[in-house]
């Protein structure tokens, strides 16, 4: 074992040598992108409208279920995604830039404080379920496509890192606890911060997903046109 001296703790090698493996500034990015798209903040004002009526106890039962929901839907498509997308034929490129147009509106409408993760008849058919946990709360509103399609590529960046696919895994499941730990504080949460303090984080966190869609278009864009000039070239 060695000291850290920041902590004056000591610290197992073997943890030192995973943390030099380790790329923070991917681990950050990576934690950032899923923590601004599935924005747990927004989820508040939703659960509390859906869980209205509902005792703590079973608010926190349908917390608990719709996060280990998301959970196994986010672990399933982070193995299964790129096989469907070679299987369908979709580049890389043309998903990453389908990703961020849909992103894009996704940022568009927070900033606006119009963010509607399901439509009116969904809405209408969740107020009468007896279990929201699966619909809607796990699909759309935790891991619906923004989500997904987030995922994914940040998978496919992870390739260049090491551990980069167990480094994106480890931040949607620390994004998805901190959205748990949020929804059983739904309601305290709801009356300190109010509506107007939610919309605020929303639309800040709408700057930031838009400015990352634009980058997605961007690359998988010139992606794009690198693939079709370099067909062109060799078909001359």
């Amino acid at each position: 074992m060695v000291l850290a001296p920041f902590l004056g703790v000591a610290v197992p090698a073997a943890w030192q040598a995973i943390a030099q493996l380790i790329d923070a500034p991917f681990l950050a990015k990576a934690f950032l992108t899923l923590f601004v798209v599935i924005d747990p903040i927004g989820l508040i004002p939703l659960f509390i409208t859906l869980a209205r009526g509902r005792t703590e106890e079973e608010q926190a039962h349908i917390a608990r279920r719709a996060v280990l929901f998301s959970a196994g839907i986010l672990l399933a498509f982070s193995f299964s995604g790129a096989f469907l997308l070679r299987y369908l034929d979709i580049s890389m490129e043309a998903f990453q830039t389908t990703a961020g147009i849909l992103l894009f509106k996704i940022g568009i409408d927070m900033v606006f404080a119009h963010r509607e993760r399901e439509t009116k008849e969904e809405e209408q058919e969740a107020q009468i379920r007896e279990d929201i946990s699966v619909f809607p709360l796990a699909i759309p509103l935790i891991a619906g496509p923004g989500t997904l399609a987030s995922l994914l590529i940040l998978i496919n960046e992870g390739k260049d890192y090491s551990l980069g696919t167990e480094i994106v895994l480890a931040d949607a499941a620390i994004v998805l606890l901190i959205a748990y730990g949020l929804l059983l504080l739904a309601n305290v949460l709801a009356k300190q911060l109010g509506q107007t303090g939610v919309n605020v984080v929303t639309r800040l966190f709408g700057v930031l997903l838009a400015a990352l869609a634009v980058q997605y278009i961007a690359d998988g864009a010139i992606a794009l046109l690198k693939t079709g000039l370099l067909d062109v070239l060799h078909t001359a």
